[in-house]
């Protein structure tokens, strides 16, 4: 379940395996990918049945005085309706729960991976790489329900040459091909990088720490820029599931009004 270094939370490994000849050859596993976003899931759920109540700005069912902890779900919840509202519009406010079940899942996600010796999901190809797949398949459905064919319009800009049509319809298809990629490589490319930075500042200092005192002391300059990194690297955590939910809904509304 743990890791013995920040490095291998990008490694996916099998902790329990099941290998029985009951179908054919039948192998079950459960990977360090599987448990943690099993336990991502159970936290974000965990959360939020700790807290009821604090939906659409209500106060806590059992206290008149809601708590922190209400105090800042009610506020998330407040802050990324305001952002259904302004990226989809008034009227399709029926997205906000997905939008709001996607940001607290990579917040958390995110969250967990800073933790020392834990795996972190949002590393994974695999799973980001396939919530922007998944997420632009969704997208597409629901444009071609709302729209059928004239959802094609949206590849050819409006006064556009005839004979440029042929090369911007490339373009454009290629652009939004591009977003089934590029949605999942941000969230995986930002994550990975600040993870890695960590883990080689880590290692140096603590080579410096461990080599005499006097370079220990010295060492504790450098040392307070690494604090002020995980800092950072925790804002990045949080920047980057918000960053994820806003250009969802910039997607779907692309979709619905075919801008």
């Amino acid at each position: 379940m743990f890791v013995h270094s920040p490095l291998e939370q990008f490694e996916v490994v099998s902790l329990i395996s099941l290998n029985a000849p009951v179908v054919g050859y039948l192998n079950l596993s459960l990977t360090n990918l599987a448990l943690y976003s099993l336990i991502v899931f159970l936290l974000v759920t965990g959360l939020h049945l700790a807290f009821k109540g604090t939906n659409c700005g209500t106060l806590n069912d059992t206290k008149l005085i809601p708590s922190t902890w209400s105090i800042a779900l009610e506020s998330s919840f407040a802050s990324i309706n305001a952002i259904v509202r302004e990226q989809i519009g008034l009227r399709n406010e029926i997205y906000l729960p997905f939008i709001y079940s996607l940001f607290f899942f990579i917040i958390i996600a995110n969250l967990i991976g800073n933790t020392p010796y834990s795996f972190t999901i949002t590393t994974s190809i695999v799973l980001s790489v396939g919530l922007s797949f998944t997420i632009f398949i969704g997208v597409t459905v629901i444009g071609l329900a709302k729209h059928g064919l004239h959802f094609f319009s949206f590849f050819i800009p409006s006064g556009t040459p005839l004979a440029l049509v042929p090369l911007l319809v490339l373009i454009e298809v290629t652009s939004y091909l591009a977003r089934a990629l590029s949605l999942g490589v941000r969230l995986f490319a930002n994550v990975t990088a600040g993870h890695t930075l960590l883990k080689i500042l880590s290692t140096f200092l603590y080579q410096l720490f461990s080599s005499s005192l006097v370079v220990a002391i010295f060492t504790l300059i450098p040392y307070s820029i690494f604090v002020a990194l995980i800092g950072l690297e925790i804002a990045v955590s949080i920047i980057q599931a918000y960053v994820f939910i806003l250009l969802t809904s910039s997607y779907i509304k692309d979709a619905i009004e075919l801008h």
